[in-house]
């Protein structure tokens, strides 16, 4: 495991950064109807501070060192600190192997996953078999997208498609993901269903979206796989539990995301580009640009910025796998900032999987413990989605 890979270059800059006061706390209490709920906090006043430090927060020069300010600190107290980087390679997609590779080979990856889940709750994977070239393509078609006019994206909204409430386009502030502050500086388009059938914007959007959704499929399991080797558990424990992915009978959620130049938009008091939250189902695989702005909340309660790390994979724990494991591994809040001061001009863009279980899965404690009571996974995100777009 490394904390930063060999060819990152960074340099030292100012940035304004922004600051709430007062921690973000979160009912977590076992037995309530919805115990995992981090994106629900207390928003004091948010102030921007003008700070020196290293665009990663991490160290002055990259180069596969270490950095300088961490030296003298044990391993665990810097693996709080930072969000690791694992080489996936040993288990990265290939078109001429099987998916099972023997368990013994993954000795290495399944601990090293373990540790970022359990101390961060954030990875970032390299190798994986998703280039960048790849990722970078996907984010072209879905921009063509974005930027239609709002009268021709409107046909493509999500709740207008019967067979998937969450499939569709999201418009600009229409999600509160922290309902404490104004609606997120972001618009969306979710592809949840696969269906040739149903209203898409083009072709070549819908072939190159559900191409991507099957690609970060075979991902997923994958991760998931590791996961369940690391906790000691057959795999077949979260396997089984996702085996209608891509179908209508799992919500599972590929997500493309725009953030507009915010030159010419008035920004509301506490507004961000995405509010405070945690992921809902199992896991996230995050793709993003090179802009800045996505924080993560660590251990310590202090944000730490995750940059954009090129040809890597962010994968993050989301609250029922949270749930799942009762509480080992741990699903961390993150947020999106505005852009700093002066780069307001900078659009920005990314791309979520959403990994959820299937629909009809009763999601209990794995360690067969009653730390949490079993919830149905489609009636525990239909709740977390009323917390987001108000009841429906």
């Amino acid at each position: 495991m490394c904390f930063l890979p060999a060819d990152l270059h960074l340099t030292c800059t100012f940035t304004v950064v922004y600051f709430v006061d007062g921690p973000l706390t979160s009912s977590r209490e076992a037995g309530g109807e919805s115990p995992l709920n981090p994106h629900q906090h207390r928003l004091t006043e948010l102030r921007p501070r003008r700070v020196a430090r290293p665009a990663c927060l991490l160290c002055v020069e990259a180069r596969g060192r270490r950095c300088p300010r961490l030296a003298g600190r044990s391993e665990d107290a810097r693996s709080m600190d930072a969000i690791p980087v694992v080489d996936f390679g040993e288990y990265k997609l290939r078109e001429d192997e099987d998916d099972d590779v023997p368990g013994e080979r993954l000795q290495e990856l399944r601990e090293e996953v373990r540790r970022a889940f359990t101390e961060v709750g954030f990875v970032y994977l390299r190798n994986t078999g998703i280039e960048q070239d790849e990722v970078d393509h996907i984010m072209a078609v879905s921009k063509k997208f974005f930027m239609l006019k709002e009268e021709e994206k409107r046909p493509y909204s999500r709740g207008s498609y019967s067979n998937s409430v969450n499939h569709g386009w999201v418009s600009l502030e229409r999600e509160s993901l922290n309902p404490q502050r104004p609606g997120d500086l972001k618009e969306a388009f979710n592809t949840t269903s696969l269906r040739e059938d149903i209203a898409w914007p083009s072709e070549e959007f819908r072939t190159t979206l559900v191409f991507f959704y099957k690609r970060c499929i075979r991902l997923a399991l994958r991760v998931l796989r590791v996961m369940a080797l690391s906790l000691g558990i057959d795999p077949d424990v979260f396997l089984k539990a996702h085996e209608q992915i891509g179908s209508e009978e799992n919500g599972s959620t590929l997500r493309t995301l725009y953030y507009p130049p915010l030159k010419s938009k008035i920004v509301k008091e506490d507004q961000i580009r995405c509010g405070e939250h945690a992921d809902y189902g199992s896991i996230t695989l995050l793709f993003q640009s090179k802009e800045e702005g996505l924080q993560v909340k660590s251990r310590k309660g202090e944000f730490i910025s995750a940059p954009s790390i090129p040809g890597t994979v962010l994968i993050n724990i989301a609250d029922l796998m949270q749930r799942w494991t009762s509480d080992v591994f741990v699903s961390s809040v993150h947020r999106v900032l505005l852009p700093p001061v002066g780069d307001s001009h900078k659009e920005r863009q990314s791309m979520t999987f959403f990994v959820q279980p299937d629909d009809n899965v009763m999601i209990s404690c794995c360690d067969g413990s009653n730390k949490y009571p079993p919830v149905k996974c489609v009636d525990y995100l239909q709740s977390r989605f009323n917390d987001t777009y108000g009841k429906t």
